[in-house]
């Protein structure tokens, strides 16, 4: 299951969370990678704080584990405002928004994760919220139902989701600030390996940190966790300093591949050679046959499958290319 994996890329327990606060940068001279977008992030909030006003609305979308969250809360850090943390499921009804909304503080941060996931009518309700900063709510039942216009201070929302496209146009058009988090390059996952070793008072070498950075599938959150199994294998071989043998040791034990792929990867390609000659074959078909939804798959293992050029889309389904192939040692067939 995906939260088994030690390459998956969602926080896997309370205690990980705890950890992964600590790691967290607080303001843009302390966040590594996504150069693009703090830079211009860092021009639209010098730019609101001159005016007095707050930052206009923010969606980052993009695969789990790249810093959607932390960016968030760099984001207050920098205006000097509050931030108010939830999620889509935990808002389930109205009321249950129109609560969190009334406890804004004029400027404040409402960050909501998976925002794809909030109900039609709370969605809705925020149309108003997020363009002129009122919503309309029904107080009472039957004949004295009345509705109630409830103002509010001017405040930012910054969403977050890996299923972008699932927002609703009218939605998603009320953010003034759209960015897609990309995978990071291996220099900046170095830089971020280094970094977590310094706060956990760990010795590493480069070519530590280099491998552990080049198997971290581009996820900051994965390059942490791979860092902190390394140190517990190295803890426990009684080496004082991580080098590339221990670190070499210590993902193959845990299963991970030289290019980061893990056993479900590998399970999901190979299934599709075996089965369906390498594809085309369709999603719903691929998540039946190696026992997981068809969500997890989209969203959490072929984004990377596809950047790293191991699976290909095409009209008619997924599609394995020559260079799975030839990391699996299976002989490649050009069906052209």
């Amino acid at each position: 299951m995906e939260d088994e994996r030690i390459i998956s890329n969602e926080a896997q327990d309370d205690n990980e969370n705890k950890i992964e606060k600590t790691l967290r940068p607080k303001f843009f001279n302390q966040y590594i990678g996504q150069d693009d977008i703090t830079e211009k992030l860092n021009v639209y909030i010098k730019a609101s704080k001159q005016r007095n006003e707050s930052l206009d609305h923010v969606l980052l979308y993009g695969p789990p584990g790249l810093g959607k969250t932390t960016l968030a809360m760099v984001i207050a850090n920098e205006m000097e405002v509050g931030l108010k943390t939830t999620n889509g499921p935990a808002i389930e009804k109205p009321g249950d928004l129109v609560a969190l909304l009334n406890e804004l503080q004029p400027g404040d941060v409402l960050f909501i994760d998976e925002i794809h996931r909030l109900p039609k009518t709370v969605e809705e309700m925020l149309y108003s919220a997020m363009e002129d900063f009122f919503v309309d709510i029904v107080v009472g039942q039957g004949p004295t139902a009345h509705p109630v216009h409830f103002p509010l201070p001017p405040f930012t929302l910054i969403g977050a989701t890996t299923r972008a496209g699932f927002l609703a146009a009218p939605f998603r058009d009320r953010f003034g600030i759209i960015e897609r988090m990309q995978y990071y390059k291996i220099s900046d996952l170095e830089e971020i390996v280094k970094r977590t070793a310094d706060i956990f008072s760990v010795e590493i070498q480069q070519q530590g940190t280099h491998e552990i950075a080049r198997r971290s599938r581009g996820t900051p959150r994965i390059a942490n966790r791979l860092l902190k199994r390394v140190r517990d294998f190295a803890q426990v071989s009684e080496t004082n300093e991580i080098d590339i043998k221990i670190v070499d040791k210590s993902l193959e034990m845990l299963g991970v591949d030289s290019e980061g792929l893990d056993s479900t990867d590998v399970k999901l390609l190979e299934s599709m050679i075996e089965l369906y000659n390498g594809g085309p074959v369709g999603i719903n078909t691929i998540a039946a046959n190696i026992g997981e939804e068809s969500d997890t798959i989209a969203e959490m293992y072929e984004p990377f499958l596809l950047q790293i050029g191991f699976l290909k889309r095409t009209s008619r389904g997924r599609v394995v290319t020559e260079k799975a192939y030839q990391h699996l040692n299976i002989p490649f067939i050009n069906k052209d």
